[in-house]
């Protein structure tokens, strides 16, 4: 019974790939009926092009530099001294480790640690389609640090950074073109605030954060500001006289300001 089952069953398998055999053609040619969805941009790329075109109506031109640096615009030309711990290997990706000199050498080739060196090559007109001062340029890009990754932390991120080099420039230029691009992101009714910081590339320096749309500060306990009400946006500062002098820019005669907040 078994043999004669397994012999029918056989039999009705090879019957029914001769009747599809037999069947009408199929024309592969033919283009698929339904087509396949398009994606959609990465959200980090919209983010860069939104304030990339808030600075285009402002005049400013879009600027960019290679991701494997030079050491002398990574870190030399942005008055970071020989002895600053960013230059340590333990915070930077250098592509050869052998040129280094006790870990610094100004010759040295390595991951860019920050979009800043798109602002010295700005400065000495190799980016620009206008090669003479003033300077207005904003510059986004992908950036490289040793760190650990975590919830706030990665190897890998996106920075944009904007610089003005002119005659007559000041803070109050500074906080209000900062102030236009947070309104212009966030709404009107962003609030937003200079605190003193450090950096060697300007002076004076300032951290800019503006006010957590979630709690406005009445929330101890919240996660988003971490209860302080304030949320840490970039950098920011009037260019030191050193880096300006480095770029071949008579600081007597012209100031800027530089910003620089991450994307992520």
């Amino acid at each position: 019974v078994e043999a004669l089952l397994s012999a029918r069953q056989g039999g009705l398998a090879d019957a029914a790939l001769e009747a599809e055999l037999a069947g009408p053609s199929i024309d592969v040619t033919l283009s698929g009926r339904r087509p396949l969805p398009r994606g959609h941009r990465h959200p980090l790329t919209r983010a860069a092009e939104e304030i990339t075109a808030i600075f285009a109506r402002l005049g400013y031109e879009v600027a960019s530099g290679p991701e494997v640096e030079l050491d002398w615009y990574n870190f030399e030309a942005l008055n970071i001294p020989a002895d600053h711990p960013a230059r340590d290997m333990q915070d930077t990706f250098y592509v050869d480790p052998s040129t280094l000199r006790a870990g610094r050498a100004t010759g040295s080739v390595l991951l860019r640690t920050h979009t800043s060196p798109v602002q010295i090559r700005a400065l000495l007109g190799e980016n620009l389609t206008n090669t003479e001062l003033p300077v207005y340029v904003v510059a986004p890009g992908r950036v490289y640090r040793t760190d650990e990754l975590d919830a706030t932390h990665t190897p890998v991120f996106h920075q944009i950074e904007g610089l003005a080099v002119d005659k007559g420039l000041t803070m109050a230029h500074l906080k209000g073109t900062l102030d236009h691009l947070a309104q212009a992101l966030f709404g009107a009714a962003v609030t937003t605030r200079l605190r003193p910081a450090y950096f060697p590339f300007t002076e004076p320096s300032a951290e800019m954060d503006f006010q957590c749309w979630v709690c406005f500060g009445k929330d101890p306990a919240c996660r988003t500001c971490g209860g302080t009400g304030w949320i840490e946006w970039g950098g920011c500062g009037m260019v030191n006289r050193n880096v300006l002098a480095a770029c071949g820019v008579d600081a007597d005669v012209y100031t800027g300001f530089a910003f620089g907040m991450g994307i992520d």
